[in-house]
């Protein structure tokens, strides 16, 4: 008998071959049988008007302390994502001298938002060595699969201590990092992470140990994953206008990446987003990478699937907060900051303190987020700038009028990277391009973006047809699986392990994001759910289930082999 079944669905299996209709059978975790089941089954689920894909696989997270405490994996849980890399941007949390546990806690919390004091209480610490910490992750119950990179700066500050940040290391300070790389690959780390931009900062304010490290250090450490013949250097790469960077240093940047890949024969992932302040290096950089691939490197840039935007809402916190009526409302509860929101004379001040203060974020560049589906395609018609105006208003009034409608709930998203849908859709239509840079578990206070999966099927696959259903899905599968080199996974066929959504594709949205303190010491982050979901299983547990987690834990630690 089949544990479960999953009948006359439309399966996508992320390969990018077309989709076919047919059955799906598991049994004890493993998809068994993928065209006609005929065996009973313990439950049958219906899929006829579904579609039927491998589970997602996240490659950019930082959900390293939250699945301490938060188990499920949440928000990623609820978009089809089972399968997470953590340990991104050199940042981790091994390898780790106990005296230094606090200073990887602040730099986490300088670097990806994270709080500290949350991250101290919520870590068991049980660990010093990488491969100590995977064994930590062994025994630890998690609702996604989950696999690691060592970090860059963990090393750094295992090795050189208080120099780490200061000076190139010894011959000897070398040798011992690459030895601890050479233990965590060892133990089975999905490769090698980095930081080489000026952005990421420690709690002192100056960058974090490994942005200025040198090309021989870099090839050195990257080495290791050579010798071993797996694993990924990922890096948060030093382009445009940091450090003093011209088009000729980033041209240059791109250059020491491709030779790592080529030196090493492992691929090189970095980040990559467009600005409007940046004009076209996204554009140089992506003809920069496909020279360097035609030469015999592998490398790799990750963008969002929609503008990495910054969220405003009645629950955190407004773009208006230096004004002292608003300042005035941080102290309050929920509904009581609704109740000043309908309060005419209260309502009156807001508006006024808001619409005529100097300077502030340009309301055309503010987006309302006022009902579901939630609308991330930053129409200019639909700024709120242009709303207020179609409404005869003001912005800040109009706000005000959508909070009092939506009870508090609207939401307004100022978008900071990727701002120019027309450019995401040209970084997303690269084929050195793949997915990435959602940061779940990151910026908890300042975005959401964990839902990028759900957005990127229901807008740029199903909507806007850039991709077909079946490349989007290998998008979203196979393809990150394949770059990460993660076994059995993003792929829906049998003997691989069951993790997989049964999707409802003409259905699939987007709530809006709500403000929860939920986090060690009632930390707040933003969470949202999605819409369209049937189940998402992994390793042949259902995890959630019409947008709600049954509480498995069935996730296994993923190693490269």
């Amino acid at each position: 008998m089949y544990d479960l079944v999953i009948r006359g669905g439309t399966v996508v299996d992320g390969t990018g071959a077309e989709p076919v209709r047919a059955d799906v059978a598991v049994r004890d975790g493993i998809v068994v049988e993928v065209g006609a089941a005929t065996d009973d089954a313990a439950r049958t689920v219906d899929a006829s008007d579904r579609i039927v894909t491998p589970g997602f696989v996240d490659i950019h997270t930082h959900l390293d302390a939250q699945l301490s405490w938060d188990p499920q994996g949440t928000s990623s849980c609820f978009h089809g994502v089972t399968s997470v890399v953590i340990g991104n941007c050199g940042v981790t949390f091994a390898p780790c001298r106990p005296e230094d546990r606090r200073d990887l806690a602040e730099m986490m919390e300088s670097v990806e938002d994270i709080p500290a004091d949350a991250i101290m209480s919520g870590l068991s610490w049980e660990w010093e060595t990488y491969g100590q910490y995977l064994a930590e992750l062994d025994r630890r119950p998690k609702g996604l699969n989950v696999g690691g990179m060592v970090g860059h700066s963990a090393l750094r500050r295992y090795v050189m201590g208080d120099r780490a940040l200061d000076v190139d290391p010894t011959a000897e300070d070398l040798m011992a990092m690459t030895d601890l790389v050479e233990e965590a690959m060892g133990a089975g780390a999905l490769g090698l992470s980095s930081s080489r931009t000026i952005l990421h900062t420690g709690a002192d304010g100056q960058p974090i140990p490994g942005t200025f490290a040198g090309l021989d250090e870099l090839l050195a450490l990257a080495g290791v994953l050579g010798r071993h013949g797996r694993g990924v250097f990922e890096t948060a790469a030093m382009l445009g206008s940091q450090n003093g960077a011209t088009p000729e240093s980033t041209e240059a940047e791109v250059e020491l990446l491709a030779e790592i890949s080529r030196a090493t024969g492992r691929p090189v992932s970095f980040g990559l987003t467009q600005t409007v302040a940046g004009e076209d290096l996204h554009r140089q950089v992506l003809d920069l990478v496909a020279e360097a691939n035609r030469n015999g490197a592998r490398v790799h840039p990750q963008t969002t699937v929609r503008s990495v935007g910054v969220l405003f809402g009645l629950a955190h916190h407004t773009p208006y907060g230096g004004c002292p009526a608003w300042r005035a409302l941080v102290d309050l509860e929920l509904p009581e900051r609704l109740a000043a929101v309908r309060d005419p004379g209260r309502r009156r001040a807001l508006a006024a303190e808001a619409d005529g203060r100097e300077g502030g974020i340009d309301p055309t560049l503010l987006f309302p987020l006022d009902g579901a589906p939630a609308d991330y395609s930053l129409d200019p018609t639909r700024s709120l700038a242009a709303l207020a105006a179609a409404a005869g208003t003001t912005p800040a009034a109009h706000w005000l009028d959508l909070l009092d409608r939506t009870d508090g709930a609207c939401l307004l998203v100022w978008p900071f990277l990727n701002q120019t849908p027309a450019e995401v859709e040209h970084l997303l239509s690269d084929p050195n391009v793949v997915l990435g840079l959602a940061d779940a578990g990151a910026h908890v206070g300042q975005i959401m973006d964990a839902s990028q999966p759900t957005w990127f099927l229901a807008h740029w696959v199903r909507d806007r047809n850039l991709y077909s259903l079946a490349e989007g899905v290998a998008r979203l599968t196979s393809i990150p699986a394949d770059l990460f080199a993660i076994p059995d996974r993003g792929v829906l066929a049998p003997g691989r392990p069951a993790d997989l959504n049964v999707i409802d594709l003409a259905n699939l949205g987007l709530p809006l994001p709500t403000f929860a303190h939920d986090f060690p010491g009632g930390a707040g982050r933003w969470v949202q759910g999605a819409d369209g979901y049937d189940l998402t299983m992994v390793n042949g547990v259902v995890t959630v289930e019409r947008g709600a987690h049954t509480g498995a834990l069935p996730g296994v630690t993923l190693r490269s082999t």
